[in-house]
């Protein structure tokens, strides 16, 4: 069959094969390659040779031409052409490569992510919060990487970024999470990874010590803090209220639903499955406590009491809202500087953080006089004796915590509606 040099030009100028019949055009450039045409019009690349297991010269389909162009076609063909002449059929090694591409897409760092979030993240107390952090500095990064190809510098990369925009806490949880990401991984013993970048890596060293926060707010603070709540509105405004109030964590208030309330007790139970301590946990509700709940709408989609998707979610967006907040304290912090012996019209406030306000309350606490002593006051805020509280003890001491709380709530209200100063407080008289 006469060869002649293929080219785009005659290749769409090919007419249609009579009716039941197909034709060919071999190629001068490449041995055995051609393009056969049906009556349809239909023009295919064909490469003929002596594959693995047959005598005879055969034709193989090599791709469409459109989906295919013709140096592609000449590439793949001496691609086939060479495989060939090492004994290899190129159907069996395409094959191959398919499959070596399915493998790499079933152990892409995205793929592993989402298996480590849905079997193991999802069942822990803190699992929106470390679904979004993982997916947003990871996965947005190395998703369709082989999870095998992550690095030690891929990973420090990530945290030095973290402590470059002043944010170390965090670089801290993110390290935390990708360790145990990989530790995961390597337990499951299917991802072909048998060691983690993140094995040498120290904390200390990548980030610096993990100093303990010692912040607590002072009572201009608090003012200025339970005004701007109080002025925030739905869903962050009440929620920083009982915050300030109950002395949980963020994550627990945020999260509360009403399924977990007994106003008519005046009771909260915080169930296991939200508690970092896995085990369930009582907070007596003061009166003020009750008045900020009962003013809560309630939704039809889920009874998340903090919610901007009518309750179906617990609340988001916490860096943006305590941002809107700051602004609004500092006006009231200032204004209280200018009353008071300071003039702070120019000062800055000291950064903070939500949990902050848990410190704070449990300082506070250490100066009232609760019944039952520090052993009460680390019950209020879940903080138990191993073993014992968790099994045993769950309902012990409720009127004590109660009585806590309602000496906590007396202080707080002094601080942030204070008397006016020409007031003096009546003195008991003695016995």
């Amino acid at each position: 069959m006469a060869r002649k040099t293929l080219n785009d030009r005659m290749l769409k100028s090919l007419r249609p094969a009579p009716a039941g019949k197909r034709y060919e055009r071999m190629d001068a450039v490449v041995p055995g390659l051609g393009v056969r045409v049906t009556e349809s019009g239909q023009r295919t690349f064909i490469l003929i040779a002596r594959y693995p297991g047959s005598r005879n010269p055969t034709r193989r389909e090599v791709g469409k031409y459109g989906e295919l162009t013709l140096d592609a076609a000449r590439t793949k063909a001496r691609e086939w052409l060479d495989l060939l002449r090492k004994g290899i059929d190129p159907r069996i090694e395409e094959e191959r490569k398919r499959q070596a591409q399915l493998r790499a897409q079933e152990n892409s760092f995205a793929t592993v992510a989402d298996e480590f979030i849905r079997r193991h993240v999802s069942k822990t107390r803190k699992a929106a919060i470390v679904e979004r952090e993982i997916r947003r500095e990871f996965v947005d990064r190395w998703g369709a990487r082989p999870i095998t190809d992550i690095t030690q510098h891929d990973v420090v990369a990530v945290i030095d970024e973290a402590v470059d925009r002043g944010a170390p806490y965090q670089a801290h949880n993110l390290l935390g999470h990708v360790r145990t990401l990989f530790n995961w991984a390597i337990g499951r013993g299917v991802y072909g990874l048998d060691r983690s970048p993140c094995d040498r890596l120290k904390p200390g060293a990548v980030i610096g010590k993990k100093a303990l926060r010692q912040r607590v707010l002072d009572d201009d603070e608090l003012r200025s803090l339970w005004r701007a709540a109080g002025k925030a509105g739905y869903p962050f405004g009440p929620m920083y209220l009982l915050l300030m109030l109950t002395g949980q964590r963020k994550s627990e208030v945020a999260e509360a639903r009403w399924h977990e309330f007994d106003l008519k007790k005046k009771l909260w139970t915080i169930p296991p499955s939200r508690m970092k301590a896995d085990s369930p946990h009582l907070v007596p509700l003061t009166d003020h406590a009750i008045t900020i709940l009962r003013s809560l709408p309630t939704f039809r989609k889920g009874d998340h009491l903090f919610s901007t998707t009518f309750g179906e979610k617990p609340v988001s967006g916490f860096s943006k809202a305590k941002r809107r907040l700051d602004r609004k304290m500092i006006r009231t912090w200032r204004a209280l500087g200018r009353i008071g012996e300071h003039d702070r019209r120019k000062a800055k406030l000291d950064d903070w953080v939500i949990h902050d306000i848990r410190r704070t309350m449990r300082t506070a606490l250490s100066a009232l006089p609760v019944p039952g002593g520090d052993l009460v006051r680390e019950l209020v805020i879940a903080h138990t004796k191993p073993g014992l509280h968790k099994v045993y003890d769950q309902h012990a001491y409720l009127d004590e915590k109660r009585q806590a709380l309602e000496l906590w709530a007396a202080r707080l209200r002094r601080i942030v509606e204070p008397p006016p100063t020409n007031v003096v407080p009546m003195q008991r008289a003695a016995p």
